[in-house]
């Protein structure tokens, strides 16, 4: 049996974080330990840890960043205390997941090596999916009971996602400067590159608030758009156009900024702060082009 650790990356959210601790705690098929990554939380998260125990407690290995270094940062220095640590593969979310009860043994059953990623899927409290799963034969699902035992995708979250030691040799670890949102999604694309695969297990399941979405435009040409804020649409823009910069200018030109423009224009219909909706739009799109890491949005003036 190989060595699996969790890895959780919590940032000013400790009430969350007990339950998704209490969650892994308590697994049929329990991780080694838990890596448990602070990102330099401001709420008291770590003097909880150290009154409660936590910190104390062998089935945890708990470190604070320095500073906050979002979910790429985090779950990057997750990854290398791990396999630092013994690990074989890694079993990653954020603080506000909740694996029920039998989800890390339902992901080891379809688990045959580790040359592949393997992932629970995310649902809400009322059994649905909290985002569309999409095949990597073209076929989408939308409801939970709809998604095999396994199925092969083009990307998961790092939303109970499991990495082995192999995968992480052949690719790397995440890009630390996409700060947050779209590092899972490159991550997953340097995976395929390299010829690994990615496998979703549709029994094994993280109970997670559901994203608010739409689509807009026509057929094949409707995006799924999400409902975000205006300084985390500028890394969604940005780290989309990072992402498929390195795919080459042809992607970039066909796909990329059309797509762009499509949620733009899906933005400005369907969601409020239309001005900083723009901004963040005009920002992402002029820092992903350019190569741009980092926490940027306050340089841009985006207020969080």
């Amino acid at each position: 049996m190989i060595k699996v650790y969790g890895v959780v990356v919590t940032y000013n959210r400790q009430v969350l974080l007990k339950t998704c601790l209490d969650c892994i705690l308590s697994q049929t098929l329990k991780p080694e330990r838990i890596v448990l990554v602070d990102n330099a939380s401001t709420d008291g998260t770590q003097a909880w840890i150290q009154e409660s125990g936590l910190a104390k407690d062998p089935r945890i290995a708990y470190t604070r960043l320095e500073q906050n270094s979002g979910g790429a940062g985090g779950f990057a220095a997750g990854m290398r205390a791990a396999f630092a640590q013994g690990a074989d593969a890694v079993w990653m979310m954020d603080d506000d997941a909740a694996p029920t009860k039998n989800a890390l043994q339902k992901l080891m059953e379809i688990y045959t090596g580790d040359r592949t990623i393997y992932g629970s899927i995310a649902v809400t409290a009322e059994g649905r999916l909290c985002w569309p799963l999409v095949a990597s034969d073209g076929r989408s699902f939308d409801h939970v009971d709809a998604v095999p035992r396994e199925v092969s995708v083009g990307a998961l979250p790092f939303l109970g996602i499991l990495i082995p030691r192999a995968v992480v040799d052949a690719a790397g670890y995440p890009e630390t400067g996409y700060f947050l949102a779209g590092d899972d999604t490159e991550y997953c694309f340097r995976a395929r590159d390299r010829g690994m695969d990615i496998m979703a297990a549709g029994g094994s399941r993280i109970l997670h608030p559901p994203s608010e979405y739409y689509r807009f435009g026509i057929g094949r040409y409707a995006p799924f758009c999400f409902r975000m804020a205006p300084w985390k649409r500028y890394y969604d823009v940005r780290n989309r156009m990072l992402t498929m910069r390195r795919r080459g200018l042809l992607h970039v030109l066909t796909r990329t900024l059309p797509g762009t423009l499509l949620r733009l224009t899906g933005t400005l219909i369907n969601e409020p702060q239309k001005l900083r909706q723009l901004q963040a739009y005009a920002a992402g799109t002029v820092d992903g082009l350019a190569g741009k890491l980092g926490m940027r949005h306050q340089q841009w003036h985006i207020p969080r």
